[in-house]
């Protein structure tokens, strides 16, 4: 364990503070510029698609039997986002880099709202159907046959779409599996198990509590991930949206009876945004590298702009116009970061466990209680059991969105078959999740994110020039009212040729 934490710890170091944060948010400044900046120029116009729409009948539109819904797969992508990440990493960025972590969420979050939007447009651009007759897209065939397609990358392409994929996988059983059910697990022992039944073990040295939590979780997920995307797309409309407004709900209740301390937390907030300075007591402050990047990580943690996986699921929805479903990926960013985790940071620095003169987390709190306790202050242990059934569903979601991630990449690797050994594999594993050791879980995760975004970018990167067509090509069409223009909808002459009959027949 010590050799794979020092192994894990060099990995992470160079792929995050070297290269995967001025690869991130400059990937998110060049698609925010090339798209004059989309997600503030047609802000109306994509609420309106989205969110705004959320209840507009299109947007469940189940024809197709091959695919999901848009909001079947917008509510998939955000159980995948809206996880441990939004409760856990926010205060964990909060604990390690102070209250101006929550500004480089934002600005993460700001930029990632276009990233998101990029990957999913080239998702639904260069998607294609599988054997089994499924829509299947992600950065692994926009790497592939879209970077592939400039003279002399061909090679460089499939290389590094293979390199995506096989990340991807390793990701799944981290932010998507063990870093989950890490975080499950050690809420609900916090929340409902007696003091004296939490060190019981069996096997030698493996706590009971924890492996049956573990067993029971494994059981749940088996049932619905071993069923397929449909199942856990019906299984996601219903529990997402009920879970992020209850929680929401909560958070409100909690800010508005610590509204005298919502100002000094937003002044914290922006003051603490640059560094920390040394405080009393001789206390190094919080480093400014400190800061930026646990709020970064800890915002791509949590709306996994960048990454390139929630494509995966948001290429089976059944929208033909790329941009649409593009436009789905901007709200799932807006909805995650600048919802959610806004309301979790603002519960947890006015909940008086965060020092506002000096930035610093007061003595005896831990990042992985930090937003029960808060809610327990003023709620006593009901506001405890609220937070571990919170992160019990938010995560045990993304667990769900994640298996299908992971299953789409061993697809791409080794085809439809593969794929059914790797969901069996994947649900067995969440019992080592449940056992293992928390800060490692976590760190892992962050490792495997940012080697499978490292990949990805390059590819959105490498076709902004494609994105940005697109863009304009929507935007002449259905903003300006153009019918000289013809559709770009997919890189596929006979899936073009069929998407572009349905949209001049009116079906989208």
């Amino acid at each position: 364990m010590e050799n794979l934490t020092n192994i894990n710890n060099a990995i992470n170091s160079f792929v995050w503070v070297k290269v995967g944060l001025v690869l991130l948010i400059g990937t998110g400044i060049l698609m925010t510029v090339v798209t004059k900046f989309f997600q503030i120029t047609h802000f109306g116009h994509w609420w309106k698609k989205t969110g705004g729409g959320v209840f507009d009948k299109k947007s469940h539109n189940k024809s197709d039997r091959s695919s999901v819904s848009q909001f079947q797969a917008l509510c998939t992508a955000l159980a995948a986002t809206i996880g441990t990440g939004n409760i856990a990493g926010v205060s964990a960025a909060i604990c390690l880099g102070g209250p101006g972590a929550v500004f480089w969420m934002w600005v993460a979050a700001f930029f990632g709202m276009m990233t998101n939007y990029s990957e999913n447009v080239l998702g639904i651009f260069y998607r294609r159907k599988n054997s089994d007759g499924e829509w299947s897209g992600g950065a692994m065939y926009y790497l592939q046959d879209g970077l592939g397609s400039y003279k002399g990358c061909k090679v460089i392409g499939k290389v590094l779409a293979v390199f995506f994929a096989c990340f991807a996988i390793l990701a799944s059983f981290g932010i998507g599996n063990m870093g989950q059910i890490n975080k499950i697990t050690l809420n609900l022992i916090s929340a409902f198990v007696p003091e004296k039944q939490k060190d019981l073990t069996v096997f030698g040295n493996i706590k009971l509590v924890p492996l049956l939590i573990g067993v029971i979780l494994m059981i749940g997920a088996g049932i619905i991930i071993i069923g397929g995307l449909k199942r856990i797309a019906a299984v996601a409309e219903k529990v997402v949206p009920f879970m992020a407004v209850a929680y929401i709900i909560g958070a409100l209740i909690l800010v508005t009876i610590h509204i005298p301390a919502v100002p000094s937390a937003f002044v914290a907030i922006f003051r603490f945004a640059f560094g920390i300075k040394p405080v009393a007591g001789a206390i190094a402050g919080i480093a400014i590298k400190e800061v930026i990047t646990n709020g970064c990580k800890r915002g791509v943690f949590s709306n996994e702009a960048g990454l390139g996986s929630s494509v995966m699921v948001h290429s089976n929805s059944d929208v033909k116009e790329p941009v649409k479903q593009g436009m789905w990926g901007i709200f799932e960013v807006f909805a995650d970061t600048f919802v959610v985790c806004t309301m979790t940071a603002l519960v947890v620095l006015t909940s008086g466990y965060i020092d506002l003169e000096t930035g610093l987390v007061k003595e005896g709190v831990d990042d992985a209680t930090l937003v029960a306790k808060a809610f327990s202050n003023v709620f006593g242990k009901p506001g405890e059991w609220f937070i571990a059934v919170a992160i019990l569903l938010f995560a045990f979601t993304t667990v769900l969105g994640w298996s299908h991630y992971g299953s789409k990449s061993v697809e791409y690797l080794l085809g439809t078959k593969a794929a059914i050994v790797y969901k069996v594999f994947f649900v067995i594993l969440i019992v080592s999740g449940a056992v293992m050791e928390s800060s490692l879980a976590w760190d892992i995760s962050d490792t495997f994110n940012g080697l499978m975004m490292i990949p990805n970018l390059i590819g959105v990167i490498a076709l902004c020039p494609l994105v940005m067509k697109i863009t304009s090509n929507y935007v002449a069409r259905r903003i300006k009212g153009r019918n000289d223009v013809e559709p770009m909808l997919s890189f596929d002459p006979a899936i073009q040729k069929e998407h572009e009959e349905l949209v001049r027949n009116g079906a989208e």
